[in-house]
């Protein structure tokens, strides 16, 4: 049985308040199918499953999804209520965490059957999605790869002069043409006093002699993403930055010592914050240790103060503590992590001592 067949299985089989569900969110169409695409729908049954597209991506669906039936729509909801009477389901769930308000009431309006909006549909996939299979683990490493290779190679192009756009624009293209899709997000590539900003935006700074420079990069293999961080030197290190960066690194390092299964988001996030606090600079650090990365960048479990998540084996979750000081600089250092039970296993391989170049 495929992955795509256990998915669709369990979703069957978690079906207790309604006849059939129907899938509706891009990210949870492209999990139960694996095609990426806009204006699909899944319709799952308790022994049949249906992928329901339009013309422009019949023919691309029907030569990739093997492990249920395409249908081709022209006017979505006559298909469904078709596919719904055949099954004889009078109720249909939906992913109530995932549906707007509007799609809400024209599935009111226009199906043929309940519509059940309680969280079950939503809370099954998600479920599902926590724990990454063998083959999304092969799809986040490739990911990871990608990127290194990438940010290995731009660094020979890093020198004083050369603005921030043009190394986001380079690592962009060096990604796309090791194998990326496309980057994970909008790639934070900052130098100078930039860097104290935790997602800030690349413009024309030129890099400077002494800047620390932050690389917080990813790619997307497969429709899986990658998500790393890096920090390093243009030249030469203040004795602060050095500091600052030790501290981090310190806390980074821990953390990734400490998660494993069993362990909650919370105390993975303590670990890493109390060498900030205990340093003295626990009000520079203002988000969250980590997050999970998968089909989407930021995505459950996630490893911060309000976190009640519990780490369970092939979950993934980024380890990214950092301390930003407004108007100086910042350090940031990010590894995502596989979750096993004895503790953690990094999709990245490049050093994290500080590079300067």
């Amino acid at each position: 049985m495929s992955e795509y067949n256990k998915r669709i299985s369990h979703i069957a089989q978690s079906l207790k308040s309604a006849d059939a569900a129907l899938v509706s969110s891009d990210i949870s169409v492209t999990y139960l199918t694996g095609f990426e695409h806009s204006e699909g729908y899944v319709l799952i049954g308790k022994d049949v499953s249906y992928f329901l597209v339009d013309f422009r991506y019949a023919e691309a669906a029907q030569k990739l999804v093997k492990h249920m039936e395409v249908v081709v729509f022209s006017v979505v909801f006559d298909t469904i209520n078709e596919l719904l009477s055949s099954m004889n389901a009078k109720s249909v769930a939906i992913e109530a965490s995932a549906v707007t308000l509007s799609s809400y009431k024209s599935f009111c309006d226009k199906l043929n059957a309940q519509v059940v909006d309680s969280d079950e549909l939503s809370k099954a996939i998600s479920e599902l999605r926590l724990i990454k299979s063998p083959e999304e683990i092969v799809r986040l490493r490739k990911a990871q790869q990608i990127a290194e290779a990438a940010y290995t190679e731009l660094l020979n192009d890093i020198k004083v002069g050369i603005t921030e756009k043009e190394i986001a624009v380079r690592l962009e293209y060096l990604m796309k043409m090791k194998g990326a899709e496309r980057v994970a997000f909008d790639l934070i590539t900052v130098t100078g006093k930039k860097t104290s900003l935790p997602h800030g935006v690349p413009g024309d700074v030129k890099v400077q002699h002494g800047d620390f420079i932050t690389f917080d990069i990813g790619a997307v293999y497969d429709g899986y993403h990658s998500d790393m961080t890096r920090t390093i030197a243009i030249g030469s290190a203040s004795e602060q930055q050095r500091e600052i960066y030790n501290i981090v690194l310190d806390a980074h390092l821990k953390a990734m010592a400490y998660v494993k299964a069993g362990v909650t988001g919370f105390d993975v996030d303590k670990v890493a914050r109390d060498v900030i606090t205990d340093a003295g600079y626990g009000k520079y650090f203002g988000h969250s240790t980590g997050h999970g990365v998968g089909l989407e960048i930021h995505e459950a479990p996630y490893a911060g103060p309000r976190s009640t998540d519990i780490l369970c084996e092939n979950m993934t979750v980024t380890i990214e503590p950092g301390i930003y000081l407004p108007d100086r600089f910042g350090v940031r250092i990010e590894d995502t992590v596989l979750i096993t039970k004895e503790g953690s296993e990094s999709f990245a391989s490049i050093p994290k001592e500080l590079i300067i170049l």
